[in-house]
């Protein structure tokens, strides 16, 4: 059997990326991963929000757990094979306080024993309170308990310091899962710990944890001191994937993909598969998959034994030790028992959905039935409209409502624009309307009615021709001017050309008190100074590497948002440079990225002010 492990950071991205965007079903990705049980985190979705391929994946049991208030945060999932794995029992967080509806039974619960608040030493916060109840610490979606039969399996994402005022919840949730395991170690249960614990278990696990300045003060951190304490040989958990790798440098799970940090494997090791004693005659092999993409994070995985032999010569199967022949439906924590997908539940598209007519609405449509069954139909059957000689006299606005009768009459309103009296006609059948064009100039009259106002006029009307009289006006007005004798002619020549002397002069006064310019000259100028506004920034060169620097854009909201800067194109590595006040100098290596930095507003000015050759 194999048990695996892995961030996803989100369920609706994953599938964006090779290969898993190949596959046309979410139960073809999990197939692919080749494992019996499938936990992720951070799924980054709702109850709401998640696609029913996710939650009913073919032959996997689905269970979830979600963010009480915080909905596309967090999130973790368990994927187990119907065929190879049936869980027993279900549960979700670790406090045991988050309930399904109905509540768990005494029989249904994992254990007998949770956590609470007033047996642990708890961090204050940074007004100094101390909780006093752990379901705030359980309300954002970050554990599964499932119980296998011969191990309890954790599911677990630990919170990230993001903050320094996030330090004591994280560590109090550490607090609460060491409690949870501690509580069912007492009840004689083996368990599994899997997940992103958001810890560097030791410097070998960090990519710069070789570094004197790293090394010296690695377990200062709280987080970091309380996993080297929880694990052996100090602690009761064993880390199941070091055990088979225990000097391996570099075997990281987790990378900053901001700053490319996969392509030279500068990550850190945040993702574990953790047991009790117990299970380690259970344990074959265990690794990480940094070759599969898809996240920041890699999976992880445990392979177990399909029988082991006892201290006492019996031999053991994983079959029966998992009891999986007692029982063939998973417990009711399962997604296919949600109301939403059991039938039990209407969705709200439902009411919105085009469906079948009803029985009622088919009785109410259904003809009347005779003695003798159905008989005709007495219902009014649409007009039967005929082609009028005169077809002229109808108006295109005129109401389509017919009176229909068994002479097969149909009356039309008459025109407005003509004084014919309302009179019924009588259509032949033999010449049928043009029904088409006049409902279309009917529709097209009837809109232009409504939204005309007043003393509006058409669009129409700005571009239709002048009116005839104009037109008579215009000719009359050149037919004067041709009848015109020679001096009537010479004095309107006489009156233009004083005119153009009078605005020749006032442009020579405004040519005059202008500064003289050369044209040839001052159309260099202009075109050398607008090239130099939009010519491209030329990328400057970083002063260790000498190479030219790499642009990006800064994203983090902010006053810097959507601003562009430059910095060294090497990749980041060991002990690339990251400034004089985070790296000592002596444990710099300058093959990998150096603190060159510079905005590109910057390097344009600089670019302006040099004289162009």
């Amino acid at each position: 059997m194999r048990i695996l492990s892995w961030n996803i950071n989100g369920v609706k991205t994953l599938p964006q990326y090779h290969p898993w965007n190949t596959f046309k079903t979410f139960e073809a990705v999990l197939e692919e991963l080749k494992a019996d049980v499938i936990c992720f985190q951070e799924m980054k979705t709702s109850r709401s929000a998640i696609q029913q391929a996710a939650a009913l994946p073919g032959r996997f049991n689905a269970f979830f757990s979600f963010p009480v208030n915080k909905g596309g945060y967090s999130g973790v999932a368990v994927y187990t094979d119907s065929h190879t794995a049936i869980p027993l029992k279900a549960e979700e967080g670790l406090s045991g306080r988050i309930q399904p509806r109905p509540p768990l039974s005494p029989e249904e619960r994992v254990s007998s024993s949770y956590p609470q608040a007033h047996d642990m030493d708890l961090f204050p916060d940074e007004q100094e309170n101390t909780p006093s109840d752990l379901l705030p610490l359980d309300s954002e979606g970050r554990a599964l308990v499932l119980d296998f039969g011969l191990f309890v399996l954790i599911n677990v994402y630990c919170p990230n310091e993001t903050s320094h005022a996030r330090l004591p919840f994280k560590m109090n949730y550490h607090l609460m899962l060491q409690e949870r395991v501690a509580k069912l170690v007492s009840e004689g249960r083996e368990v599994i710990v899997v997940g992103d614990m958001n810890v560097c278990a030791a410097s070998l696990d960090h990519c710069d944890g070789h570094l004197p300045s790293h090394a010296s003060v690695f377990y200062e951190h709280p987080a970091r001191r309380w996993m080297r304490d929880w694990l052996e040989p100090n602690g009761p958990m064993v880390d199941a994937v070091r055990k088979f790798w225990p000097d391996r440098d570099g075997m990281y799970t987790c990378w900053n993909m901001k700053i490319c940090a996969r392509e030279t494997n500068y990550g850190t090791r945040v993702d574990y598969i953790l047991t009790t004693r117990g299970l380690s005659k259970w344990l074959k092999h265990g690794d990480t998959l940094p070759s599969i993409k898809g996240s920041d994070h890699c999976p992880l995985y445990i392979d177990l034994h399909e029988e082991i032999t006892l201290d006492t010569g019996a031999v053991v199967t994983l079959r029966d030790a998992m009891q999986l022949g007692t029982r063939k439906s998973p417990p009711r924590l399962a997604s296919k028992f949600w109301p939403e997908y059991s039938g039990k539940q209407k969705l709200l598209s439902s009411f919105f959905a085009k469906g079948r007519d009803s029985p009622a609405d088919a009785k109410l449509l259904s003809p009347p039935k005779g003695p003798d069954g159905p008989t005709d139909a007495k219902l009014p059957s649409p007009p039967t409209v005929a082609k009028a000689k005169n077809i002229q006299s109808l108006s295109p606005v005129a109401s389509t409502t017919a009176e229909s009768g068994a002479s097969g009459n149909v009356k039309f309103a008459a025109s407005p624009r003509t004084s014919q009296p309302s009179t019924p006609v009588k259509l032949s059948s033999s010449n049928p309307p043009n029904l088409k064009r006049n409902s279309k100039e009917t529709l097209d009259a009837s809109r232009t009615k409504k939204r005309l106002k007043p003393g509006q006029a058409r669009l129409s009307n700005f571009f239709a021709k002048p009116a005839e009289a104009s037109g008579k006006s215009v000719t009359a007005a050149v037919t004067v001017l041709d009848d015109d004798d020679d001096a009537v002619k010479d004095d309107q020549m006489e009156a233009d050309y004083l005119l153009a002397c009078e605005l020749s002069k006032s442009q020579q006064v405004l040519v005059e008190q202008s500064e003289p310019v050369s044209e040839n000259k001052g159309k260099g100028q202009g075109k050398e100074a607008w090239s130099q506004l939009f010519a491209r920034v030329e990328p400057p060169k970083c002063t260790v590497h000498r190479e030219s620097a790499k642009m990006f854009t800064v994203n983090k909201p902010g006053p810097n948002k959507g601003k562009t800067f430059f910095i060294c194109s090497r990749p980041v590595g060991p002990g690339y440079d990251k400034g004089r006040g985070a790296r000592p100098r002596d444990e710099v290596d300058h093959k990998y990225r150096c603190d060159f930095f510079k905005w590109a507003s910057e390097v344009k000015r600089e670019s302006l002010r040099q004289p162009s050759s």
